[in-house]
């Protein structure tokens, strides 16, 4: 549960915070969020290259489009990003 909890409070991989951000409010006036994550969706026949989260991850950079990341443990959880790795 602890891990659960730290998951939606501190997201560590940039998709997990782009999907907490698009959760929709039940005040219409605020509209639907625009967190970056386009309005593709993924083909599970199909797997990209690298990071298989890289083609809707607004903090995409070149190489997560390369390289698959390995599981990290960050701050006592397991991160797969490119991201957590470089900084």
């Amino acid at each position: 549960m602890r891990r659960r909890r730290t998951c939606f409070r501190a997201p560590a991989h940039p998709y997990t915070q782009a999907l907490l951000a698009s959760v929709l409010t039940p005040d219409p006036a605020l509209g639907i969020p625009d967190v970056g994550l386009g309005d593709s969706y993924p083909d599970p026949t199909n797997i990209p290259s690298g990071c298989r989260f890289h083609p809707r991850c607004p903090r995409a950079f070149e190489d997560c489009a390369q390289t698959t990341p390995d599981h990290i443990r960050k701050d006592g959880r397991l991160v797969e990003c490119l991201l957590a790795v470089n900084g």
